[in-house]
């Protein structure tokens, strides 16, 4: 039987992020991002592998648009043969613990599951319908961040808020960036020649947004992201854990709304606003080797900030194979991988100077120091999982 190609579509508002995937091939035939959807600096970026990146302008192309100037594309570069579609959805609420075919019933669920991500869901509907009116041939598969945390127990996912506001109304913890903390802790386990169901790990997804986990047999058991991804560590815009009662300190001290709060906390915060400086952890490094103060505290917090979570994440576990380092940052960052575990001395974690710093652009392995427990970089590659979860879903 022929490798299967599957396209992976994540949509945003204005964007549309894409990825070919074919089974057997490690590397992507092609990738790319259409963005400012809706306006006249539209643009369709493609790469396709050993080639120079392609910049198509689309003027005032939307989703479908986009979708209808990249569907020859895939079918060339996958030479007509396309077999699925695999969709990102950030909240699947409690609806969904795995990917599922899309029908009438998962997009009502995704509806009806979209106040809790409102700046997410209509997005992913919004691609996934202008998806499936060009590719109605094709199977379409919803892959949800949250699903993988739908194994935390109750005493992990509960806020200590009226029970009616969760029973009636969804208030409690679910947790995202599930794709990538699934992916590598199987990873992590193959790695190390540990069985996925017998091994547990702490994972580290270290990005613009980032999230803790820990994770047992290959279910997750908590998380640092809570009913929406602000809660948790600090990021890159957004601030993470804070005082509850900051809103109504700010409303009555600075008559700040809502809105200007909500804002503040996820656009103007984490690293960017403890700098004054930038969201970019490469900046920030560089401005610190320079003696910036703002870049030198953003980056103690944020990295003083994981690590504590991290080791409240250890009470889930019962033993720990490893901690896991992935996402943009935890890939590429030796400096902020060796200041968190400079706070986890607890743990017995040590690196090894020159592991951790081979460990960038893609470098994946062990950088922990002989004698100490397992400290590993795993690449994440969220577009695979998705393509894989997408697959097992297609009929043989």
């Amino acid at each position: 039987m022929p490798s299967r190609n599957i396209l992976v579509v994540n949509c945003g508002s204005s964007s549309i992020k894409f990825a070919l995937v074919n089974e057997a091939d490690p590397h992507f035939p092609l990738s790319g991002l259409a963005e400012r959807l809706g306006s006249e600096e539209a643009v369709l970026h493609l790469q396709r592998r050993n080639a120079d990146k392609e910049s198509v302008p689309i003027p005032g192309a939307d989703h479908i648009a986009a979708l209808a100037r990249l569907l020859p594309i895939v079918e060339t570069v996958a030479e007509g043969q396309l077999h699925g579609i695999g969709h990102r959805v950030v909240h699947g609420g409690e609806f969904f613990t795995a990917a599922s075919l899309i029908d009438d019933e998962v997009l009502d669920a995704i509806r009806t599951t979209s106040p809790l991500a409102p700046l997410h869901n209509p997005a992913n509907l919004q691609g996934i319908e202008a998806a499936m009116a060009l590719f109605a041939q094709l199977p379409h598969v919803a892959v949800f961040d949250t699903a993988f945390h739908q194994t935390l127990p109750e005493h992990a996912f509960r806020y200590a808020v009226p029970d009616v506001l969760y029973r009636e109304h969804g208030v409690r913890r679910y947790g995202f960036h599930g794709t990538s903390h699934r992916f590598v802790s199987r990873q992590a386990a193959d790695m190390t020649g540990l069985a996925v169901g017998d091994s547990s790990w702490l994972t580290a997804h270290l990005g613009n947004g980032c999230s803790t986990c820990a994770i047992a047999n290959g279910q997750s058991l908590d998380t640092s992201m809570g009913l929406t991804p602000l809660e948790g560590v600090a990021m890159g815009t957004r601030s993470g854990d804070v005082d509850p009662n900051l809103h109504s300190h700010l409303a009555r001290t600075l008559g700040w709304s809502l809105e200007q709060i909500d804002r503040m906390l996820n656009h103007d915060s984490g690293v960017k606003g403890l700098s004054g400086l930038s969201n970019d952890m490469r900046t920030l490094e560089q401005a610190r080797e320079q003696g910036h103060a703002g870049a030198t505290l953003a980056i103690e917090v944020f990295c003083y900030r994981i690590a504590k979570s991290l080791a409240a994440m250890g009470c889930a576990l019962s033993r720990l194979d490893g901690l896991i380092f992935t996402g943009g940052i935890g890939e590429n960052s030796p400096l902020i991988r060796s200041r968190i575990v400079a706070h986890l001395k607890l743990l017995g974690l040590e690196l090894d100077g020159e592991a951790n710093a081979r460990c960038i652009r893609g470098v994946g392995g062990m950088i922990h120091a002989d004698g100490h427990p397992r400290v590993l970089v795993v690449p994440t590659n969220e577009e695979r999982q998705i393509a894989l979860d997408t697959l097992a879903l297609l009929p043989e």
